[in-house]
């Protein structure tokens, strides 16, 4: 077979501003990183709390495998279900405040397994326009209708419900915290139309998981929202500091995904030292507030800093702080000369946010300190005032 295409490919990739490659990182993520071979400040980094590195992870990750070995051997229901598995399920379920909870390799396995479960032919979903590309797999897996409305467009939402056949089930399905955004949905008004027109509502909270009270249990339980969500979703690998995903619901619907999810059921489970690490980090983040606070400390640091430099960083009121440049290409540049000057702020382009929207991504931790702030905005300073991206404030 003819594989010339590949090489097409590439280069249309390369003409248009959107060719990636996998840089390489060396030593812990944590604030201060060292990136094909040089030393940076870290501002991309989901590890918003910086467990990935914390002691307590670690010794669990270490006795895991000590005393339970490296793998699980099989998927859940095969030979798979080790006791952790449950044990860290329990301690899930507690910190959201449902009945149950079930562990998935990741988020992206998560969505793409619990949507069509849920809906399939005859049905609907309404997905937010922004939704991550899992969500949106999902949707396309499921066979159901979808219609998306505009990000966090209530209006829109509800004329869709209106104008839905009356047969066939309804699910809307949004992020709490969106990723590349980090604004919130407007997820009260979102579950009242959903109890007015009797649909049944997802929410992904891998970015709101471990950083939201109480007790870092996310925005759904913030607002007070557990019992009219039918499905929360997060991750294990952002604040949490580990790895894999979890669904958290009721014993019901625990118990139809055990039977008919496809991304569940055909996997080998995640390992002991994972589970160990998840079951450590959801203790430690009940115990610790005090990271949720340095992390909102340095988000207003940080947020006030480049607001007063001139730059927009849309609706974001988060630690994702997307910092909008429009053009691939000279996000691509600011990336660059920002990296060459010792801070890694990584350029988010098409396809992974829409046409004239790239920005760069701009993520906060609990153990960045006011110097690593004071630091890196005197990096953005410099770099945008060569680039004239603002009015050299």
């Amino acid at each position: 077979m003819n594989a010339a295409f590949i090489q097409d490919e590439l280069k249309a990739l390369h003409n248009a501003s959107l060719y990636r490659r996998l840089r390489s990182v060396a030593g812990e993520q944590d604030a201060v990183l060292t990136v094909d071979g040089r030393q940076v400040l870290n501002f991309c980094s989901n590890n918003y709390l910086g467990f990935a590195n914390h002691p307590a992870l670690r010794e669990a990750a270490k006795q895991a495998i000590d005393r339970y070995g490296c793998g699980s051997g099989a998927s859940r229901l095969i030979s798979g279900n080790m006791t952790l598995h449950e044990e860290l399920e329990s301690k899930i379920a507690e910190l959201k405040g449902t009945e149950a909870a079930l562990v998935f390799n990741s988020g992206f396995q998560a969505n793409t397994g619990v949507i069509p479960v849920l809906v399939g032919e005859g049905d609907l979903i309404l997905s937010d326009a922004l939704n991550h590309a899992s969500i949106i797999d999902g949707c396309r897996l499921s066979r159901a209708k979808v219609a998306v409305y505009g990000h966090g467009d209530l209006d829109e939402l509800e004329q869709r419900l209106r104008n839905a056949l009356p047969k066939g089930r309804k699910l809307i399905v949004t992020e709490s915290l969106f990723s590349m955004d980090g604004d919130e949905a407007p997820l009260t008004d979102i579950v009242g139309l959903a109890e007015q027109y009797d649909a049944m509502v997802m929410v992904d909270e891998a970015h709101a998981t471990g950083v939201y009270e109480p007790d870092g249990a996310g925005i759904v339980a913030k607002l007070g929202l557990g019992e009219h969500v039918l499905v929360q979703m997060g991750t294990l690998g952002k604040a949490l500091g580990g790895f894999g995903a979890y669904v958290a619901g009721s014993k019901g619907l625990r118990e139809l995904l055990i039977n008919r999810c496809r991304s569940f059921i055909f996997t080998t489970s995640l390992p002991p030292a994972v589970m160990a690490m998840g079951i450590a980090a959801i203790d430690l983040v009940r115990r610790q507030p005090e990271r949720r606070q340095e992390l909102w400390n340095n988000c207003e640091r940080l947020r006030k800093g480049l607001s007063e430099l001139g730059y927009s960083l849309g609706n974001s009121h988060s630690q994702i702080l997307p910092l909008m440049i429009g053009d691939a290409t000279q996000c691509m540049k600011l990336s660059q000369d920002l990296l060459e000057r010792g801070v890694f702020a990584q350029g988010i382009r098409p396809p992974t946010v829409p046409a004239g929207t790239s920005r760069l991504r701009i993520t906060l931790m609990a153990t960045h300190s006011c110097e690593h702030i004071d630091k890196a905005l005197q990096v953005f300073k410099e770099v945008a005032q060569e680039l004239r991206l603002v009015d050299g404030k």
